[in-house]
């Protein structure tokens, strides 16, 4: 198995990764097709019209995490990772009026937002509960060319094709073999991670290091890593700053700028209670939330969702620790994208597939594999402070109210960043070894959420979304 660092930690933007950056890269893998004709099958200036339609929990929480903006935005040609937001909005207010797009190849084709988009709240798509159909027509409502996409968490898309081939029929365990051809250490389970850094004396953090080099060279994954911090760090410094209400229809506040003011006055003045170290984690990973509520950038860590976990805990450990070095966040980098592609091949990071534990409970066992590295654990260290994480965080259902990514995710991200420190210094205090292993825990994960009941994973259908004050 192998999964980059940067299919695990990719640059977005808000409010989610599979409700948003999911449906735009589909939109945009659409056109690409359309352009091509699908291969010279069809002329592309004869499609006259797109369809769109969303389903399962895309349909349900589809409005408040803007999924038919995503569409549209897709549709355009915007790309999650390079979003000029002035742009992207006079492009969507003259698709509205003009209901006409312009893909590459096409000329003018008929799209209205209105009525060629539409939520499909019967029942989910079969592979997936983030699916979704496209399909560009002839000026005699002939299908040219439809597909099916599957947003299947943190920002990651596959067609039916791809979804239906990629863990069954006879050659599976083929496929994953080849996949790990010409990489050193392409470990799939967190028990082959321990064999191989024993037999090689490598910390996880190195191996990782050895399998991306493979790909990019020595020289560019510095850079690369050294991007992903700095759009991570932006994020909670953007969030530090702003005020004002989030948009959705919840009134929210932002309240990340305010707390974090008022602990700095705390400090300031000798006036700061011990127990601090906690607020200060909250308030960095929800500034990163918050950011991600109002459709800023953000870094999936490994989802948007769940996006202030791990940026809280670095910048807790280059602020806070004693010993920070740059090279400890790399290391964190390394580690937690290690961890969180264990779970993602394994398990699941959706929270429309698995719930709340798919997402903040991988992030908090990403970051606390992170920090357990950077502040000098060992590899069964490490292994034992990602179980730690996850484990306290299984069973968590995903119940945004209204669909929206901020009751109770924004508070929820503070949560596991605390959590993650503290599973990060329970597996420093011992010597590695431990009860339940990570693929243990993981996989317990993976059956909970396939018993957990669909109301209960971004439906907004249970739980906090339908527990709402009545005044």
């Amino acid at each position: 198995m192998f999964l980059s660092v940067f299919d695990i930690f990719k640059i977005g933007i808000g409010p989610s990764s599979s409700h948003t950056m999911g449906p735009m890269t589909a939109g945009v893998q659409f056109l690409d097709r359309l352009a091509t004709g699908e291969g010279g099958q069809f002329d592309p200036a004869s499609v006259a019209r797109i369809t769109a339609s969303l389903h399962g929990s895309l349909a349900f929480t589809g409005k408040g995490h803007a999924s038919d903006r995503a569409v549209m935005l897709g549709l355009l040609g915007f790309r999650p990772d390079a979003v000029d937001a002035d742009l992207a909005e006079a492009r969507l207010a003259a698709l509205r009026e003009n209901k006409t797009l312009t893909p590459q190849g096409c000329g003018a084709v008929r799209f209205d937002p209105e009525t060629n988009l539409v939520f499909d709240f019967g029942p989910a798509l079969p592979l997936h509960a983030n699916g979704m159909k496209f399909a560009a027509l002839d000026a005699n409502d002939q299908t040219l060319i439809a597909d099916t996409y599957y947003s299947v968490g943190g920002g990651f898309v596959m067609t039916e094709t791809e979804l239906t081939s990629a863990d069954n029929g006879p050659d599976a365990d083929l496929r994953e073999e080849k996949k790990a051809i010409g990489y050193p250490y392409p470990f799939g389970s967190a028990a082959e991670m321990l064999r191989m850094g024993a037999s090689s004396g490598l910390s996880i953090a190195a191996m990782k290091r050895a399998n991306e080099v493979t790909v990019m060279g020595a020289e560019a994954l510095p850079e690369k890593l050294d991007a992903i911090w700095r759009a991570m760090d932006g994020c909670i410094e953007r969030g530090l700053t702003q005020e004002g209400i989030l948009p959705g229809g919840l009134n929210v506040k932002r309240r990340a700028r305010v707390i974090h003011q008022r602990l700095i006055d705390q400090t300031e003045s000798n006036r700061q209670q011990p127990h601090a170290i906690n607020d200060w984690l909250s308030v960095y990973a929800m500034a990163v939330n918050e950011e991600n509520a109002a459709g800023g950038q953000v870094v999936t860590s490994p989802t948007n969702g769940a996006a202030g976990v791990v940026p809280a805990v670095i910048r807790y450990y280059r602020d806070h620790c004693v010993g920070a070095t740059r090279e400890g966040i790399d290391t964190i980098l390394l580690t937690a994208s290690a961890i969180g592609g264990l779970v993602k091949h394994n398990a699941s990071i959706s929270g429309a597939e698995c719930g709340c534990q798919a997402e903040v409970g991988s992030a908090s066992a990403m970051a606390a594999a992170g920090l357990c590295a950077a502040l000098g654990g060992n590899n069964e260290q490490v292994e034992n402070a990602a179980e730690i994480a996850l484990e306290h965080h299984l069973g968590m259902t995903c119940d945004p109210v209204k669909g929206l990514v901020q009751v109770p995710c924004i508070e929820r991200n503070g949560m596991g960043a605390i959590k993650a420190v503290n599973a990060a210094s329970l597996a420093l205090h011992g010597d590695g070894t431990h009860f339940m292993p990570l693929d243990n825990c993981i996989e317990t994960m993976r059956q909970t959420g396939i018993d957990m009941g669909d109301r209960y994973k971004e439906t907004s259908l249970g739980g906090l979304a339908v527990n709402l004050p009545e005044c």
